[in-house]
């Protein structure tokens, strides 16, 4: 009786070892077999009963020994059909089929705008500085010379923090060109695109958030012919090699003197003498010579070094150029109105 027990496990094992499962079906069938929970092996254990008391240790030993060399088999057999089947689901790869399709996204016109503006300023040695949105009041306004009954500082115009009249989101990226004069000294050649903020309603026109670039460049016996040439430069890069350019005066407290500059669209079409009001100028950007007082503002000898700063709205920048009448658009994330720009560079 217990020769034939034991030859009934052998022949259980002998079994194991000969399988050769060719797919996934075949290993679960075998896997099934020989170590579901309902296996072939689990039963001969209760034979032990069966077997003489000397003989008992050796039978054991072999019921344990066949099934580690199910799972043994199994683990050895599942690697093995888990590679066929990857290397044959490569195979039936059609490397000459058109790839799926990728959904492109579309850069923003204030994105492209700006690197547009800061790519021109970098040809000609100008860095980007970039700082911190929410400001003290010493940055945006002290340092550049406005003072404390300046129309700006009212709460109208200003988003102070709750709680402090110190406190504020930046109403111009001047705060940027005071904190890089505190730092460092001439020469500074510089822009300072970014976000900016100001109390205004919202309209088709004007946003209470948008985005500026502001330059500055100071170092010793520069001039305002420097600021026109600057200036010139980038308007016929900006706009076209035939640009012709006027500086008009105008007043900032920072800047002495200060002058608004346009560029001549003409009125040959319907868009340009629209844009322009039938004048054929556009007013593109404020600047002017650094107020020498800002310099000494910021720690900066005004009696050696002199310079001049300018700043660009990107938003009237971005809407010039792809004809959008209603500011609105560029905040409001419509993707119907972005897909638009997915050619663009």
């Amino acid at each position: 009786m217990s020769a034939e027990i034991f030859a009934k496990v052998k022949q259980v094992i002998e079994e194991i070892e000969s399988a050769i499962p060719q797919d996934v079906d075949q290993l679960e069938k075998f896997r099934i077999r020989f170590l579901g929970s309902k296996n072939i092996i689990k039963p001969m254990m209760g034979e032990i009963r069966n077997i003489a008391n000397e003989q008992k240790r050796e039978f054991g030993q072999l019921v344990n020994s066949a099934k580690q060399i199910a799972e043994q088999k199994f683990q050895n057999l599942k690697s093995a059909v888990e590679s066929a089947a990857e290397s044959a689901k490569a195979q039936d790869i059609d490397l000459t089929a058109p790839a799926e399709p990728l959904a492109l996204g579309a850069r923003h016109p204030i994105s492209i705008t700006m690197n547009r503006i800061v790519d021109i300023f970098s040809r000609i040695g100008f860095t980007v500085a970039e700082e911190r949105e929410i400001e003290d009041d010493w940055y945006n306004f002290t340092a550049m010379n406005t003072p404390e009954n300046h129309p700006a500082r009212d709460m109208q115009d200003t988003y102070y923090l709750k709680g402090s009249a110190e406190t504020l989101l930046r109403t111009h990226t001047s705060s940027v060109q005071a904190r890089v004069m505190t730092t460092q000294q001439p020469p500074i050649r510089i822009i300072a695109p970014g976000r900016v903020y100001r109390n205004e309603t919202v309209s088709a026109r004007s946003h209470c958030q948008f985005h500026q670039i502001e330059g500055l460049y100071v170092d010793e016996n520069v001039s305002f012919a420097d600021l026109k040439q600057t200036l010139l430069y980038f308007a016929k890069e900006m706009y076209g090699p035939e640009t012709k350019i006027r500086l008009r005066p105008s007043f900032f407290p920072f800047t002495e003197p200060s002058a608004e500059m346009d560029v001549y669209m003409g009125t040959a079409d319907e868009k340009s003498y629209r844009l322009t009001k039938g004048t054929g100028w556009l007013e593109v950007l404020g600047c002017g010579m650094v107020d020498p007082q800002v310099l000494t503002n910021c720690g900066i000898d005004a009696e050696k070094y002199t310079g001049f700063a300018f700043g660009i709205g990107i938003e009237r920048s971005a809407m010039q150029f792809y004809d959008i009448s209603d500011i609105r658009l560029l905040f409001e994330n419509d993707v119907r109105f972005l897909d638009q720009f997915k050619s663009a560079l």
